[in-house]
């Protein structure tokens, strides 16, 4: 009786685990069509129609086929900006970023993340094959444009968690803007379990399904521990009300790079809500900081 017990409780926990697991890496993602519907509700994307744009696409990671697209400055420039969305989101949710760095003098390039927008399906590893992509799309943006003068990356919470990744691979940019990324993935789910009433241990069984059914770690999913030897420029921002990922993530990794870097909190602005609370301050922020290089 006890052996079928313990062989129940084993089988309900790798179910669990596997359960979580998926839940936490393959969350349901938006179409191209649902994030344009958004941003224009959100604020004025009337610039994109007007802009002159191409779209192509990247073998990333693996020979993974990342979809990428090219907004160009309206005026001629030899500065580019790659820009990386957030979780669930695509290449269309940067285009709250995009306007500004198009304002700036900055040709643009937005793109889908690993398992988002118009790529292949696949799951999330909250850096780690999204910081390998990044690299190839910085490699790919080089040879693919003569003549760049000057080339950054912006990253927004996953897109800032890849980018802050990427930096372990010694990409070729001249600075970095990191917009409410998160240090490691586990203190945000434990405390999303946390501030839901969940018990903590359901991040164990979900970092052991990730192990079990993806071959990746939740554990491992560190996008700080890129930092130690960056040295790299970096601009880290984050929404001073961010209760999802908390402010501190910003702070510890601006404490472990020993790059030239500067932290700014935007006031009252929760999560990836910063550049919506104040575009003139961001764009403040921003610009002083890529004046520098």
């Amino acid at each position: 009786m006890i052996a079928v017990i313990l062989m129940l409780l084993g089988g309900f926990s790798a179910a669990a685990s596997s359960t979580l697991a998926g839940f936490t890496m393959t969350g349901n993602r938006q179409t191209i069509e649902e994030a344009m519907k958004w941003q224009s509700e959100h604020y004025d994307i009337s610039f994109y129609e007007k802009t002159e744009k191409s779209e192509y696409t990247i073998p990333g990671y693996k020979d993974y086929i990342l979809h990428a697209e090219l907004l160009k400055s309206p005026t001629p420039s030899d500065r580019y900006m790659i820009i990386s969305h957030g979780y669930t989101d695509n290449r269309r949710g940067s285009l709250k970023y995009a306007k500004m760095y198009l304002d700036m003098g900055f040709n643009c390039i937005i793109y889908d993340l690993r398992g988002h927008g118009e790529n292949e399906k696949t799951f999330t590893t909250y850096g780690i094959r999204e910081g390998r992509d990044l690299a190839y799309v910085v490699k790919d943006t080089r040879k693919r444009y003569s003549g760049i003068k000057q080339l950054g990356l912006h990253g927004e919470s996953l897109g800032a968690a890849s980018t802050i990744t990427s930096l372990k691979y010694k990409p070729k940019v001249d600075f970095v803007v990191a917009d409410c990324g998160f240090s490691d993935i586990e203190n945000v789910l434990r405390g999303g379990f946390r501030n839901s009433h969940i018990p903590g241990f359901l991040f164990d069984l979900a970092d052991l399904g990730a192990r079990l059914r993806y071959h990746y770690a939740l554990r491992d999913m560190r996008p700080i521990d890129s930092l130690a030897e960056n040295e790299i420029p970096v601009l880290f921002i984050h929404g001073a009300d961010d209760t999802f990922i908390l402010p501190k993530n910003s702070q510890d990794m601006y404490d472990k790079t020993k790059g030239k870097k500067e932290i700014f909190f935007m006031p009252g602005a929760g999560h990836a809500e910063s550049v919506l609370k104040d575009a003139e301050k961001y764009r403040e922020i921003v610009e002083g900081f890529v004046k520098g290089f």
